[in-house]
């Protein structure tokens, strides 16, 4: 599921933004404007969401939401608060389509006919290397 396909469901009604002092860059306002947007979303009492896909996003972000069951997302890179809220959102929505997506089966595949050549060549000539380290009655060379 894509980002675009979640944003048609209208999941902004359901997002609570708290605002902070940030600390990161803002120069002359970094102490007296709150810049740091942090966003929660309650997994718990969304509707919008069926149970299955709450399942997945619960496994897959679970360090990223908290006891009552709010994924909690903070975003801080900005000098405003507007810029801020919309990173959080993006950032929101990045997070839930990736933990939506079925990753791929991986297909087994064995390996090419001239990796197996190469290999074999390897090992003979390390065989090789090894057995001109020895003497001639077989004992180790003595320089």
């Amino acid at each position: 599921m894509n980002a675009d396909e979640l944003k048609k469901r209208n999941l902004e009604n359901e997002f609570v933004f708290s605002t902070s002092r940030s600390a990161g860059p803002g120069g002359q306002n970094v102490n007296k404007l709150s810049t740091k947007v942090e966003l929660r979303f309650s997994l718990l009492l969304t509707s919008l969401f069926p149970e299955k896909e709450k399942e997945i996003i619960f496994r897959k972000l679970k360090n990223k939401i908290n006891n009552e069951g709010e994924l909690i997302l903070v975003s801080q890179s900005e000098r405003t608060q507007l810029k801020n809220k919309k990173v959080v959102t993006e950032k929101f929505y990045e997070l839930i389509s990736k933990a939506l997506t079925i990753p791929k089966k991986r297909k087994p595949t064995r390996p090419t006919l001239t990796s197996r050549l190469k290999r074999l060549d390897n090992k003979r000539n390390r065989g090789l290397i090894k057995k001109q380290r020895k003497g001639s009655d077989g004992s180790p060379d003595d320089n």
